[in-house]
């Protein structure tokens, strides 16, 4: 396989050092430490799948509780990350110093002193003795130290502050002052429970996000990437602007191998920005264009970033939620991105490259994907209800059945396979590019997909957890990376079995070690935050940071969000994004759900942390340090700070959509049937290409100022329909507090009640808010009141909460015994919100008239600039 090199003479090398640096670490030591740490990394690798596997539980060995998984799984990071990342950028890179090998020992020990020690502390808890002190003093100084190695030292300078904070707080001024804790306590809190370090986020790193990102540098390893350019650019090289589409799905797809931005934009950029250049596109904007691709893989489901994981344990939901709230925002982010550098190719004139496939007219082309359309939706429900009517049928040995199916299907996609032409990584610098036919493509790689199909199916269909879905998905894969160099080979008569099985072997090999060390810096990351969000809990300082929010926003939810959206992107300026989201979503998700209450919008948790996590990874993109941008420039051999403000421009559909799906939370599909589902794709779907039109300044021609106005005005309205509604007719009448029986008798069941409160908050201090509340089941008002499990009484002209019943609706929804009923709000009948839809299509249709009368006889196209053959 030929290695492509980049426009600007770097070498592969180069760029693989740039990853490097960031993501798996710099050093290259040679000898016997080589092999040392590449097994080292590869042990961490089968430990991991070991713990994920239920072979513990059936030989009855090897079983780990979270604690002691987590104690290992920090073990592994902290001594590899001293073995892989040089202390300085003079530090020697091809041999290990003596003072690295005792740092990494004694990190592990550090480390591994929860698992050792772990029956002797579980005696102790709350009264650690001078040894457990000094172990985890020693343990915090140098998680810090291979943090600012492996991170830089942004991160690692955060969590000391909150360090600091945590013993100076006596000392503090004003709010931020509290009773202080002393060094006894701070030790236990932070590396001697699970509060701290060894925490939550840490504990997500072990169980679900090792075996995301092992499974897709297997799938890489494999040859997945290749694959997925490849087909990208058989289907869409060919078009107008074509390289730049096929780099907007050839990362998005590659967005299921990488959790990184840097290496998602090394790895397809390599290829597609020289292409990019080649049809017309500056190398600022080709670079920008990989770059907006490349970072929105973190937010494409089924495999989003490693954050994503973080949110099944802090938001209180499955990943199959959090996939179905994540999946149209980024579905929409990534088609108007499409549509932008079409828009872009408009404006330049540019063409599309030769083409290899044979003409065909336009009628037989929709037919041809109408029908394979068709038959993979009959293929899906076929396969659905076929197992779903075998599981039952063959008891236990349905999963013995199904295994063998899969082996069958894998083999038949091999010999499918086997009949056209391996795939090769051409030299895009080239002069002259001939994109490959479609059909061989597809068809030489199809048995790719297998993997990522079952993981789907564990995740959505099985409803299996998502580290035990990725444990399947990865026990697969490696089955595929050792047998289908020698099956193919066998199918075309031309195998050499054993180098062949060696060659599987190696690629297999690779991929471990190339799993472990993507995630040395996932592993110190999830470990540093917890110091962070051990400080937050430790000192109450989370409260303290409310007040001061909302000191700052004066009140105002839409200010609050925007500070939290300044704060995202500059800790991102260092942070990592898992860090990142970790630190804000712990200090303000929690404030923005309480802002929201007390100004009467309830925002659900999971919006606040998708806002939250969009933000971070825009952080890759946003300049003076967006990583993602250096790396594309790097490539491209633009400027990198150019590059960043284009590639924040192409990504301001990323930037509002948070903003939107907080207000209108039909975006996440919360609470939408099928049908609304489907038409709020398609609204949806139009609004974010028109907003991408008013952006860019073009849709048919260049837009004049008021048409890109009137464009926003006309995808704010389509995306937020409800807001010019609530102006016309206000979508609730007001009752007296102590009609609340008698409301809930009148309003339709599934509708809902605002009742506002007055009450306390945690520490007493008086509060109101809003508060949400269904109505329950019941055909009377007197049984709605008593399932709701909430007692009124009338004090003068005061309507008290007087009761509560344990465990009811009403408890869960945050009443309380002597809480004050200030008001409650009923939904009126109204016109639906979706008729102000109608104005805004009016105006758009305007708007396209206007353009449609400016518009050249030649569809307004400057003269094509591509170099070579192409069409459009």
């Amino acid at each position: 396989m030929s290695q492509p090199s980049d426009a600007t003479g770097k070498t592969p090398t180069d760029l693989e050092d740039l990853v490097a640096t960031s993501d798996t670490g710099a050093r290259k030591p040679t000898g016997l430490a080589r092999k040392l740490l590449l097994s080292i990394a590869a042990l961490w690798s089968l430990f991991q799948l070991w713990i994920a596997s239920p072979l513990p539980f059936i030989l009855g060995f090897g079983v780990f509780n979270s604690t002691e998984s987590r104690s290992i799984h920090l073990t592994f990071a902290v001594f590899l990350g001293f073995m892989a990342y040089p202390a300085f950028k003079r530090s020697p890179r091809d041999y290990i110093p003596i003072i690295d090998w005792v740092l990494a020992l004694v990190a592990a020990f550090c480390a591994s002193y929860l698992y050792f020690f772990y029956a002797e502390l579980a005696t102790r808890p709350g009264k650690p003795i001078t040894q457990d002190v000094v172990i985890a003093v020693i343990g915090l100084l140098t998680l810090l130290e291979a943090t600012r190695r492996a991170l830089g030292p942004p991160l690692m300078i955060v969590a000391l502050i909150f360090i600091v904070y945590s013993v100076a707080g006596p000392h503090m001024p004003g709010i931020l002052a509290h009773r202080g804790v002393s060094l006894e306590s701070l030790a236990n809190h932070q590396w001697l429970t699970t509060q701290g370090v060894f925490g939550i986020a840490l504990g997500v790193s072990t169980s679900f996000v090792f075996l995301f990102v092992l499974f897709g540098s297997l799938l890489d390893n494999a040859g997945a990437g290749n694959y997925f350019i490849k087909v990208a650019f058989s289907l869409l090289g060919h078009y107008r602007g074509g390289p730049a589409k096929a780099a907007v799905v050839a990362s998005g797809m590659t967005g299921l191998i990488s959790g990184s931005s840097i290496a998602n934009t090394v790895t397809t950029g390599t290829f597609t920005i020289p292409m990019m250049k080649r049809v017309g596109f500056s190398s600022e904007k080709a670079g920008a264009v990989e770059v907006a691709s490349s970072v929105n893989g973190q937010i494409m489901p089924p495999v989003m970033g490693a954050a994503a994981f973080l949110m099944v344990e802090y938001v209180g939901i499955s990943y199959v939620e959090v996939i179905k709230h994540a999946f149209l925002p980024a579905l929409i982010s990534y088609i108007a991105l499409i549509y932008i550098v079409h828009l872009e190719a408009i404006k330049a004139g540019m063409q599309g490259l030769q083409s290899s496939n044979p003409p065909k007219p336009l009628l037989r082309k929709i037919i041809g994907f109408l029908t394979g359309l068709l038959l993979l939706m009959a293929l899906s429900f076929g396969v659905y209800y076929g197992l779903g009517w075998l599981k039952p049928a063959l008891g236990e040995a349905a999963s013995w059945v199904i295994a063998a199916g899969l082996a069958a299907v894998y083999v038949g996609l091999l010999k499918i396979g086997s009949r056209y032409p391996e795939l090769e990584l051409d030299d895009p610098d080239s002069p002259v590019v001939h994109l490959p036919q479609t059909k061989p493509t597809v068809m030489s790689g199809l048995h790719y997909i297998l993997p990522v199909i079952v993981l789907i199916w564990c995740l959505m269909v099985e409803r299996l957890s998502p580290g035990l879905s990725a444990f399947w998905a990865t026990v697969f894969m490696i089955v595929i990376i050792l047998t289908q160099r020698p099956l193919m080979a066998l199918f075309r008569n031309q195998s050499s079995m054993r180098a062949d099985l060696l060659h599987g072997a190696n690629d297999l090999w690779q991929g471990l070690v190339a799993g472990a060390r993507n995630m040395i810096g996932i592993g110190i990351a999830t470990a540093t935050a917890g110091i962070i969000v051990g400080a937050v809990s430790q000192t109450g300082v989370g409260l303290v940071l409310a007040d001061l929010v909302e000191i700052l926003s004066m009140g105002n939810l839409l200010l609050m969000l925007a500070l939290t959206a300044v704060l995202s992107l500059i800790l991102g300026m260092g942070l990592p994004t898992t860090a990142n989201y970790i630190v804000v979503s712990a200090l303000l998700a929690p404030v923005i759900v309480t802002l929201g209450q007390e100004s009467g919008l309830l925002v659900p948790l999971i919006a606040v942390h998708l806002f939250v996590f969009y933000f971070g990874i825009m952080a890759d993109v946003t300049p003076p340090v967006g990583l993602a941008s250096f790396a594309a420039a790097a490539v491209s051999g633009g400027d990198p700070i150019r590059t960043g403000f284009q590639a924040f421009y192409y990504s301001l559909r990323t930037a509002a959509l948070p903003f939107l799906f907080i207000f209108n939370t039909d975006l996440l599909l919360i609470d939408v049937s099928w049908a609304q589902g489907i038409l709020i794709f398609i609204v949806a779907t139009i609004a974010m290409l028109i907003f991408a039109a008013g952006t860019q300044g073009w849709m048919l021609v260049k837009s004049r100022w008021y048409e890109s106005l009137l464009l926003l005005l006309v995808a704010f309205t389509l995306f937020r329909p409800g807001f010019w509604m609530d102006m016309l007719h206000d979508p609730y009448r007001s009752i007296p507090p102590g009609q609340l029986e008698q409301a809930l008798g009148n309003v339709d069941k599934g509708s809902n009640l605002r009742v506002q409160v007055n009450g306390e908050d945690d520490i007493g201090q008086p509060r109101t808010f809003f508060v949400l509340v269904p109505v329950p089941e019941g055909d009377t008002a007197q049984e709605r009141m008593d399932n709701l499990g909430l007692m009124l009484m009338e004090d003068g002209d005061r309507t008290i909460v007087d009761m509560v019943t344990y465990g009811s609706v009403a408890a869960d929804l945050g009443f309380q015994f002597d809480q004050e009923i200030v008001e409650i709000l009923a939904p009126v009948d109204r016109w639906a919100k979706e008729w102000m839809w109608l104005p805004g299509l009016a105006i758009f249709l305007l708007v396209l008239g206007l353009q449609w009368r400016r518009r050249p006889a030649d569809s307004g196209a400057a003269p094509a600039t591509a170099r070579g053959n192409g069409h459009v």
